[in-house]
């Protein structure tokens, strides 16, 4: 069972990044190199690694919901300091 968890997360992070790579082809806008691509890959398969992690030994509901509201949120401000730059450190995109 664990096994197909992780195979699971691997093929979402790689479904999650061929959407930019299928964008690249149709559009200007979207502008990834090799870095773009294996940042996004670290920051998802660690979304779904500490996901797991969470659900397999967090047993608790309201305790296991609320750390993935955290991780999640953490994600997407990473996210998006790295694509726009919320915040202004040397790190903000574009």
């Amino acid at each position: 069972m664990q096994k197909k968890r992780l195979v699971g997360i691997i093929v979402a992070a790689a479904v999650f990044l061929l959407i930019p790579l299928i964008a690249m082809q149709f559009t200007n806008e979207v502008k990834w190199n090799l870095f773009d691509f294996a940042v996004a890959a670290i920051l998802l398969l660690a979304l779904g690694f500490v996901g797991e992690y969470i659900l397999r030994k967090v047993n608790n509901i309201k305790p296991r919901i609320a750390l993935c509201v955290a991780v999640l949120v953490a994600f997407a401000l990473i996210w998006a300091e790295l694509a726009v730059g919320i915040f202004g450190t040397p790190f903000a995109g574009s």
